[in-house]
């Protein structure tokens, strides 16, 4: 992975700019440096240049991010709707609305990601509009491969360092850093997918999970199977919650989805 990472930064096309070469003793890459963060993290990159955007993908998967892409700043806002992204790479030209207009809208979600801004702009002004719009960083292009594997790394340890590190309903306790929930102090065994389906819908309380959006967050469009499959995880969750001593939170909304209702 490192000489692909190095071919890459040294493309010196559509945004990106040449690496200088490590001297010897010089720290891993960034890839290397940022694996151990980047293996449970997903990134969303909204960016319309092709060519760059696939070169960036290119760099972040080899660091070990989930990357999701889009051209579009309305398909940009519905990812977001659906996934829990732990950082945005936007571009502030795209091809529907403004970058801007995305970033925006994004601070108004109940899941405000950090926006990390790559522009060619680089007047102040547009840089000082940027923070103000809600953007954490702001990254001009050209920009080397291995600045902005470190930058996304520092925003997301931030990030997480500001998030709760439990969301609490009831006996039930979901522990959002070891991935594990449960009831009263006793662990739940549920599988990853079970779990999964669980905090996404803890984390969007209050509100209607369809079939289709547990879908892609669990599978990412990729080799989705039926939609049956989402009643089968419900329905062992439900189960296992129940096994535990948990109370039913777990709610059906008829030929919508599923929900975990507010509490009152």
């Amino acid at each position: 992975m490192a000489d692909s990472l190095r071919t890459l930064t040294q493309t010196g096309v559509n945004g990106l700019k040449p690496a200088e070469p490590a001297p010897a003793g010089h720290p891993a890459p960034a890839a290397d440096r940022t694996s151990g963060l980047a293996r449970t993290t997903r990134l969303l990159l909204v960016e319309d240049d092709r060519l760059l955007a696939d070169t960036l993908v290119r760099a972040l998967e080899a660091a070990g991010y989930t990357v999701y892409v889009t051209a579009f700043g309305e398909d940009a806002l519905e990812l977001a709707r659906v996934h829990r992204f732990d950082a945005v790479l936007l571009d502030l030209t795209l091809a529907d609305i403004p970058g801007q207009t995305v970033l925006k809208s994004l601070r108004l979600g109940p899941h405000q990601p950090p926006v990390l801004i790559l522009s060619g702009e680089s007047a102040l002004q547009v840089k000082l509009e940027g923070f103000d719009d809600g953007a954490d960083d702001y990254i001009q292009k050209p920009f080397v491969v291995d600045e902005l594997l470190a930058r996304v790394a520092a925003v997301i340890r931030r990030f997480r360092a500001a998030q709760p590190a439990e969301i609490v309903i009831g006996p039930l306790i979901l522990d959002l850093v070891a991935r594990r929930a449960l009831v009263d102090g006793r662990l739940v065994p549920l599988t990853g997918k079970e779990y999964q389906c669980l905090e996404f819908l803890a984390i969007r309380r209050g509100t209607t999970v369809t079939k289709e959006m547990f879908l892609s967050h669990l599978y990412g469009g990729r080799d989705e199977p039926e939609m049956k499959i989402i009643d089968v995880f419900i329905c062992k969750l439900r189960r296992k919650l129940a096994e535990a001593g948990a109370p039913p939170i777990v709610e059906t909304v008829w030929g919508r989805g599923y929900t975990i209702a507010h509490e009152g």
